[in-house]
């Protein structure tokens, strides 16, 4: 069987190469800022992440980085912190940004308080000019969004809200510590869509006790509630890096066949709603902007997911949050004290690792962002073509024999039964994974499907 084939720990290709994989610790921001400017010289248009990281209470599935705390006085110096980054940033640079995305991620955005939600976005239209047509969204908790929040965003331009759904089993939320109802997922979607938003909903398979039942009962909801596009992640169960993890059993979780058929299970009821499968772990109903760029080849893929803009270009601001010009990363501080120090008392840059990418990486990320939005990938001239490549031609011959990829001398294409192995269909052209991680002594990544 497939899955039994395929289903081992696997990069999720949010970068090439790989966080694990950068080479610089505590970078110099010259060559950053450099290539910033560059990228500025060809369009001003920016992408824009800022990372809001404190939640009032631990979800236990959570991998992402976060701090928790009930002192809402953290708000003001971390919004300082924010806009002062910003600042450096743009003190550094020769040309002003454009504001064409804005993504605000967490952690909870929605922990932050209306006032302080205006205070941010009102210091960054003051030092960004923006784009007479954004996209600008933001990740919500149903428990704690309010109308007020929804009302004082969308007055700023936001259009795009996505849900932290997860499950619609108040047994599953028990257990992950996850405290909404059914009730503050559908006052938030009502009161979004009252305000002219459009709706995502993050849902996961694969977390503790979740049973056919409970996957069944979630679609369901999903379809009475018609959400624009759906986030469907497998639970990544990483407790040597989020200790919360080890809230329950590893025997609570969905493995192996199990977990593939909640998988196999979630995207059949997924698509009898009427969405449409859109690259990895991403549906969207036909008429959304999401599936018209899929269409059309257009799609792009960010640290923030799927896009319709394409644009190489992400600022990020915040603890941990992840920049990216293409051809550097940079990835800021992870601790919120120590971000805001450097920030606000050293007045520098807080960056805690970063990469510079060499030409075959170049060509490398080329074909994975191919592979992840257009499934498929072609090198007919030297400017596609690395060392990398041999290898996982060879790779690629024997997933075609498995029928997860069709080949041609110079291409090979993600089939329909490949969708959910698209990660691995990536693999091969890893080179970092293959010199380093074939066998690694300690775990690294989560699971494929």
């Amino acid at each position: 069987m497939l899955f039994r084939k395929y289903d081992v720990p696997v990069p999720r290709y949010t970068s090439y190469p790989t966080v694990p994989h950068w080479r610089e610790e505590n970078p110099d921001p010259g060559p950053w800022l450099a290539s910033i400017d560059a990228r500025l010289r060809e369009n001003r248009d920016v992408s824009l992440y800022l990372h809001l990281p404190f939640c009032e209470q631990l979800c236990t599935y959570c991998g992402c980085n976060k701090r928790i705390t009930r002192n809402h006085a953290v708000e003001g110096p971390y919004v300082d912190a924010l806009l002062a980054e910003l600042s450096l940033y743009l003190q550094g640079l020769h040309l002003r940004p454009r504001l064409k995305e804005l993504h605000l991620g967490g952690g909870t955005p929605t922990f932050f308080s209306p006032r302080q939600l205006a205070r941010l976005m009102e210091g960054l239209v003051e030092r960004l000019d923006v784009a007479p047509q954004h996209a600008f969204s933001f990740e919500a908790h149903p428990h704690n969004t309010t109308r007020e929040q929804l009302e004082l965003l969308a007055d700023f331009g936001f259009n795009r809200i996505s849900v932290g759904v997860q499950d619609f089993s108040d047994d599953v939320l028990r257990i992950i510590n996850r405290r909404q109802t059914t009730a503050d997922v559908e006052r938030t979607v009502a009161d979004a869509r009252a305000l002219g938003y459009r709706i995502n909903f993050d849902l996961i398979y694969g977390l503790p006790t979740q049973g056919v039942g409970d996957m069944v009962h979630t679609a369901r909801k999903v379809g009475e509630l018609l959400p624009e596009r759906i986030a469907f992640y497998g639970y990544a169960h990483v407790p040597w890096f989020s200790p919360g993890q080890r809230a329950y059993s590893e025997d609570d979780l969905p493995r192996g066949e199990d977990r593939y058929r909640l998988y196999r299970l979630g995207r059949s009821l997924l698509e009898r709603a009427g969405y449409r499968d859109i690259g990895l772990d991403h549906f969207a109903l036909p008429d959304d902007a999401l599936a018209r760029a899929h269409r059309a080849g257009l799609l792009h893929r960010n640290f923030m997911g799927y896009t319709t803009v394409s644009n190489p270009l992400t600022l990020a601001l915040g603890c941990s949050a992840i920049g990216d010009s293409w051809t550097h990363y940079a990835q800021n501080e992870k601790k919120v004290k120590t971000y805001q120090r450097l920030v606000l008392e050293e007045h520098r840059l807080p960056l805690a690792r970063g990469h510079a990418l060499t030409r075959d990486e170049l060509i490398v990320r080329r074909h994975i962002l191919n592979l992840m939005c257009k499934g498929v990938t072609r090198w007919h001239d030297e400017r596609s073509r690395c060392g990398a490549l041999e290898r996982a031609v060879g790779q690629w011959d024997e997933m075609a024999l498995d029928g997860i990829v069709a080949r041609s001398p110079y291409s090979v294409r993600v089939t329909r039964e490949g969708r959910p192995f698209l990660r691995n269909i990536c693999l091969p052209l890893d080179d970092h994974y293959w010199r380093r991680h074939r066998q690694p002594t300690t775990p690294t990544y989560s699971q494929a499907v």
